[in-house]
């Protein structure tokens, strides 16, 4: 009976993981589809993301975890704002399937990153995966990127770098609650959009308030609980790769609603990105599995 309660409780785990990313992967065709300033776009859906969040957790009290110290919770919530502050834009100047893949690298960059802020040192298959992922963006930048631009390709990287950090500020301090970065990070990505907000008012037509509203509550609120749900009932290797649909998806909605098309070296250079990525979210859990292990 237990082992059946286990199955169904990883199944329902995965099952929430999968969703979440599908969710994910919305994102890009939704920023599309709204004519506002990059920047008005990140803000607003953060201010309706930050506030659909605060109102989950005032809704459903329970035990709080301990409050993060300030500078991790600083750190985080900044890293997390020019993610997003960055993402958005990159979106719009270049291709989904380029802004995606290129911020799908930043696993590999928390590796390097955990070495120096979390003193966790890399392995010899970590530099592997650096290196997959440095001749997958080889590919991309090789031809431009057809379809893209060589700006919005650099802030799809430097967002990756960004979540990275992020990641790693999250990870340091684990006794701490990751919501209380991310809430921060929300409101910190409103607040930096304000002036654009009042200069360039967007127009505020139904598609584009429904649309923004979606992104908010949906494709950035709902799918972080999924993926909350799901990560307590699935390990993270199958966490990984059950995400790794998001990079996969995300171009494929924008293909079929306006007709972008990625590049062949942009996919080629993509799918090196999310081998390496695999590859390396596999050795860090092969990493906690031994530790494990030797502890019992």
């Amino acid at each position: 009976m237990s082992k059946a309660i286990s199955r169904n409780s990883s199944s329902m785990g995965q099952t929430a993981v999968l969703f979440s990313a599908i969710l994910w992967s919305t994102g890009g065709l939704f920023i599309k589809l709204i004519d506002w300033d990059p920047v008005i776009i990140a803000g607003v859906r953060s201010l309706i993301a930050g506030l659909f969040m605060l109102a989950v957790r005032l809704l459903s009290p329970g035990k709080r975890r301990a409050p993060f110290k300030l500078r991790y919770l600083w750190g985080g919530g900044l890293a997390y704002s020019i993610t997003m502050l960055l993402f958005v834009p990159a979106n719009k100047l270049t291709t989904s399937a380029n802004a995606i893949l290129l911020q799908y690298s930043a696993p590999v960059w928390a590796a390097l990153l955990g070495w120096v802020l979390a003193k966790e040192k890399p392995k010899l298959i970590n530099w592997a995966s650096l290196a997959m992922v440095i001749g997958g963006l080889c590919l991309f930048f090789k031809d431009g990127l057809e379809g893209g631009s060589f700006t919005g390709n650099i802030l799809a990287l430097l967002s990756g770098i960004c979540f990275a950090a992020n990641s790693v500020l999250l990870r340091i301090q684990k006794d701490g609650d990751p919501a209380d970065a991310l809430i921060l990070a929300h409101f910190l990505t409103f607040i930096v959009c304000i002036p654009v907000l009042f200069s360039h008012p967007p127009a505020l037509t139904f598609s584009n308030a429904a649309y923004i509203l979606f992104l908010g509550t949906i494709q950035l609120g709902v799918a972080s609980l999924l993926f909350a749900y799901g990560i307590k009932r699935v390990t993270a290797v199958q966490a990984m790769l059950t995400a790794a649909i998001e990079p996969i998806l995300n171009p494929v909605w924008v293909l079929l609603v306006t007709g972008e098309k990625p590049s062949l070296v942009a996919v080629i250079g993509g799918a090196i990105i999310i081998a390496a990525v695999l590859v390396s979210t596999i050795d860090f859990s092969g990493k906690a599995a031994g530790r494990k292990k030797a502890k019992d």
